[in-house]
């Protein structure tokens, strides 16, 4: 039986994937940026650690309108000082050397690096703890500009959404669900100015904003423009090994007032029931970009507890989210009934009914998917 290619994406691999999908190389269409403008993404790059380069590596490539996607990014990345060769095509995932720790004292293949197939951008990590380096290149500057200067280098603030912190409203509200002010803070849950009964949770990356989710308490969800697909609280899985998957942001939230901060949400929605089709490429695989954006997270985790909500959709979420992450690292947990005909229906649910150390007890107790 075949192992779908996604499954792979999500650890260090020991050995090369084939692409199933056929390779076009394609001129980039931008036209010439100017040195000057180079240098200002370069700039960016290097002052948010986008790409830190080897010391004295200047990594900027000015695009030539003749050269294919590929060979650009493959000159970006060799002046990072990662050495590709003929064998490194778009669609495939790599294990490489890393410029930065060589290998280690093994000089093992520890930089996973993957070209998406159309050769727009590559993504690496190096995957030995006591390096980590990661990062990204862009065969098109204009991509570069689209993705630093207008979402993830701060331009979206606080102020710009009109946000204020939470007032005695809603931090009531959060009382009678038993979240805490100091979590609420921690979490840098805010609300709308000109609208004080709307609940605003900032997502964040690296501690910059990126975008935000509100929701009323009548249980109305939107999301801002230009929000990234992430998952919601995603530095604080940063360096874990061992991470909680829920289905809300209150349930992420619920978690940490039963002591667990390494939890995060997804972003909204769960399916109706659980696709019987194979997975599709990850540029196709819409509805779970917010994994694949998180993948150099998610990559390094060894335990994943899958805490979704225990309606149909819920338990079709758990499964999907499996299905991607690798069943043989998940595991998921079994809300408990409330009597003889109903279930607890989430984290925040059993917070509330039962209290914070019966919500941590039923999460040690999570069974093996």
């Amino acid at each position: 039986m075949s192992i779908p290619q996604h499954q792979f994406l999500f650890r260090p691999l020991t050995r090369f994937l084939p692409s199933k999908l056929p390779l076009t190389s394609r001129a980039s269409p931008s036209p010439r940026r100017s040195s000057s403008l180079g240098v200002l993404f370069l700039s960016l790059a290097h002052a948010n650690n986008l790409a830190s380069s080897p010391d004295n590596v200047e990594p900027f490539v000015e695009n030539n309108l003749d050269m294919p996607r590929a060979d650009i990014l493959k000159q970006k990345m060799q002046l990072l000082g990662i050495d590709l060769d003929n064998s490194c095509l778009p669609g495939q995932y790599q294990n490489l050397f890393c410029p930065k720790c060589k290998g280690g004292q093994l000089e093992e293949r520890s930089l996973s690096l993957h070209i998406i197939p159309d050769g727009e951008f590559a993504m690496w990590r190096c995957f030995r703890t006591s390096c980590g380096w990661a990062g990204q290149a862009f065969a098109d500057d204009k991509e570069l500009y689209r993705r630093v200067g207008q979402k993830s280098y701060g331009t979206m603030t606080e102020e710009s959404l009109g946000l204020e912190p939470l007032g005695p409203k809603l931090i009531a509200y959060f009382k009678e669900r038993l979240i805490s002010e100091k979590t609420l803070s921690r979490n840098a849950v805010m609300q709308m100015s000109d609208n004080k009964n709307v609940i605003a949770f900032t997502y964040r990356r690296n501690g910059l904003l990126v975008g935000c989710k509100y929701r009323t308490m009548e249980k109305r969800f939107w999301q801002g423009k230009g929000t990234d697909k992430i998952l919601y609280g995603l530095d604080d899985i940063s360096d874990a090994a061992e991470i909680i998957i829920v289905e809300g942001e209150i349930d992420k939230l619920s978690l940490e007032e039963a002591g667990y901060q390494n939890c995060v949400s997804v972003p909204g929605g769960a399916p109706s029931k659980v696709s019987s089709k194979d997975l599709p490429p990850i540029e196709k695989d819409t509805g779970y970009q917010y994994l694949w954006n998180c993948k150099e997270y998610l990559d390094k985790v060894d335990r994943i507890i899958l805490a979704t909500d225990s309606d149909p959709p819920g338990q079709a979420l758990a499964k999907e989210l499996a299905r991607r992450l690798g069943r043989e690292r998940c595991w998921q947990v079994r809300w408990p009934k409330t009597d003889k005909q109903s279930f607890f229906k989430d984290a925040n649910d059993v917070l509330k009914c039962a209290g914070a150390d019966a919500l941590k007890r039923i999460v040690e107790n999570a069974e093996p998917c």
